[in-house]
């Protein structure tokens, strides 16, 4: 059904830059046009690839007839294969965020064999250079200004299968082995340290600023993500103590409650 719509509604050619020769050839020279009808896993692929990068440029605000027009096909072509905008945008999700997720990364956090430091510093290497793409940022920071409907999505995915082993292994490196739920203070150390690494590609696709990166892989430095996971362990250290020994934090917290 949708091979017969695509024949019949998508008579506008995806665009293109300007043939110069073609343009600049005598106005009586038979030159034959042809365009190649997509399938219909093609055209899907090319709405949802415009899709990504239309809202990455204009935001979830964006109109469709907007989006159709910048990709090459009708506006009603468009709602054939995504009946709804909602529908759209839930299969960018699936690309850009969820499909970007790598179980891998799982399975690493929860290698016995490995350091906390290591474990951290090895996903944030990788979080940082693979997943945080421009696309990524801008969609994210686009719906957190809007519906939040990616955002939430996104957190959740984060507080299900991430949070909860990155501060298992913080609490590894400290000698605790309790698997309790985080409290306010553990989860906002964390967020600190989790915020830092997405400010890093922010600084580059929201501010257009420079980052440090190595300048021929282009990839944020493993010295610098060791860096930033080596202070976060440390301050997780200092202020909630190691098994078996006092936590000065939290005692210097009820002194000043006393006090009060």
């Amino acid at each position: 059904m949708i091979r017969k719509i695509d024949r019949s509604v998508n008579s506008v050619p995806i665009q293109k830059n300007p043939d110069r020769s073609r343009a600049a050839a005598p106005a009586d020279t038979d030159v034959p046009r042809t365009r190649r009808r997509l399938g219909v896993a093609e055209r899907e692929r090319q709405i949802l690839d415009g899709a990504i990068q239309f809202f990455a440029d204009k935001g979830l605000d964006g109109q469709l007839r907007d989006l159709a027009s910048s990709i090459g096909v009708t506006h009603a072509l468009l709602y054939h294969y995504f009946p709804t905008k909602q529908a759209l945008i839930d299969r960018v999700y699936l690309e850009v965020f969820e499909g970007r997720w790598q179980p891998e990364w799982e399975t690493l956090l929860d290698d016995p064999a490995r350091s906390p430091e290591d474990k951290l510093t090895t996903f944030y290497v990788e979080y940082v250079n693979s997943a945080l793409t421009r696309e990524f940022v801008r969609i994210l920071v686009f719906s957190g200004l809007t519906d939040h409907t990616i955002t939430d999505r996104f957190f959740s995915l984060l507080r299900q299968r991430l949070f909860p082993r990155l501060i298992r292994e913080t609490r590894r490196y400290r000698g605790v082995i309790s698997r309790a739920r985080a409290n306010e203070r553990e989860t906002e150390l964390l967020m600190g340290l989790h915020g830092g690494f997405f400010y890093i590609p922010m600084r580059r696709w929201i501010y257009a600023q420079g980052v440090a990166s190595d300048a021929v892989l282009e990839r944020f430095s493993e010295a610098l993500v060791r860096d930033r996971v080596r202070g976060y362990l440390v301050a997780s250290r200092a202020l909630f103590g190691i098994e078996g020994q006092a936590q000065p934090a939290n005692e210097a917290l009820q002194r000043t409650k006393k006090r009060a």
